[in-house]
């Protein structure tokens, strides 16, 4: 969980930019609620000297000042290569300095490095990125500090049958996202065919957050949030914290909701039902809990019934609603939803002996007040 510069600032990030992104991180309430690095995209490299240490350009003149000033707020900081000769915006990669570049971001106090294949595949095939990555990972491991890998080679190659033994902590599955409905969603959709290959401390990623750049209702943005929790997906926020609309804040620091993402167990959804419009999945939590959410993809708002013996339950249920943050009451066999166009409704349920007390009312489940399980 974190913040990542891409999405918002391009190449026009800068040191002063991720001063502020970490200052507003704990002001906003957003380190408590779970997010953690403050990671800079492409954009900060400068020029190797003599002996082929890379250093920073003028944006950023002192880069373990500013990741001294990170850690001192209580979080973590990322930086980004790539395994070509150059970067995706034509800035110096890594190739033939990966040892060297993992010492000096080490020597810096860096904690994450999103590592993206871009200018490699002038060079290379997809055939050959297991031994580039394992390359920097082996390099990262014998760097003195643990430092994160995150993987970013848009799904190529079936990254994740590989990328956990080249030491990946995290590997993209998708293209870039976009600030659009169509993009979240034909991504978002997408990657529960994959879902095996997540697990604790190795995580498909599809990619960072959107949420709060202004594509999208908020509405969508809350699908958006709630299709990455339901596949234990990293929550990089891409948007400028400094000035978030409180709809947004809400959406990004919904505790409910972080803790699904955030769920000890680190299984990724399953689809129950699906038609053209509208899909039903269910993911298993830590403690026997699950989480159901329902989704419908129309423009349109609509009805949608659900099975409880879809989800392992019988009548009578109780479930939490995690956008309301409301109890609700599942008395048949079947439930009908109203869900916005483009929206979702989401639940938490509770085994029934936890639901219910000894005249069968409901227990209030509480709102979720820490973070469960590890962080991406």
């Amino acid at each position: 969980m974190g913040w990542n510069s891409w999405n918002k600032f391009a190449g026009r990030v800068d040191d002063a930019a991720v001063r502020g992104m970490a200052d507003a991180m704990v002001r906003s309430g957003m380190k408590a609620a779970g997010y953690k690095y403050i990671n800079i995209d492409d954009t900060w490299e400068g020029v190797r000297d003599a002996q082929g240490v890379i250093h920073s350009n003028k944006k950023f003149p002192d880069m373990k000042a500013l990741a001294d000033y990170v850690h001192g707020k209580g979080l973590k900081i990322g930086i980004y290569s790539s395994p070509g000769a150059e970067t995706c915006a034509g800035y110096e990669g890594s190739l033939g300095h990966e040892e060297q570049d993992a010492r000096t971001f080490a020597a810096w106090g860096i904690d994450y490095l999103k590592y993206d294949w871009c200018s490699a595949s002038a060079l290379y095939s997809n055939d050959d990125m297991h031994a580039l990555y394992q390359k920097m990972g082996d390099a990262l491991r014998s760097s003195g500090r643990p430092i994160v890998y995150s993987l970013c080679q848009y799904g190529r190659a079936d990254v994740w049958k590989w990328a956990p033994e080249v030491s990946g902590n995290l590997w993209r599955t998708t293209d870039d996202i976009r600030d659009n409905w169509e993009s979240m969603s034909r991504i978002g959709f997408s990657q529960i065919d994959i879902a095996e290959w997540g697990k604790p401390g190795h995580w498909n990623d599809p990619d960072m957050l959107e949420i709060g750049n202004g594509g999208m209702s908020d509405v969508e943005y809350q699908t958006h949030m709630s299709l990455w929790a339901m596949l234990a997906a990293p929550l990089l926020a891409g948007n400028d914290l400094r000035d978030m609309q409180p709809s947004i804040h809400a959406i990004l620091t919904n505790r409910d909701v972080i803790a699904v993402d955030q769920d000890a167990k680190g299984t990724e959804a399953r689809r129950v039902s699906a038609s053209r419009d509208t899909g039903v999945w269910i993911r298993d939590l830590s403690g026997g809990d699950r989480a159901v959410a329902i989704f419908n993809r129309a423009a349109m708002a609509g009805k949608v019934t659900v099975k409880l013996a879809d989800f392992g339950l019988k009548a009578p249920a109780h479930a939490k609603d995690l956008w309301t943050h409301k109890n609700v009451a599942l008395a048949g066999a079947e439930y009908a939803v109203e869900v916005p166009g483009h929206g979702v409704v989401m639940w938490r349920i509770r085994p029934t002996q936890l639901q219910s007390d000894a005249a069968g009312g409901a227990v209030d489940l509480p709102h979720q007040t820490g973070i469960i399980g590890h962080f991406r």
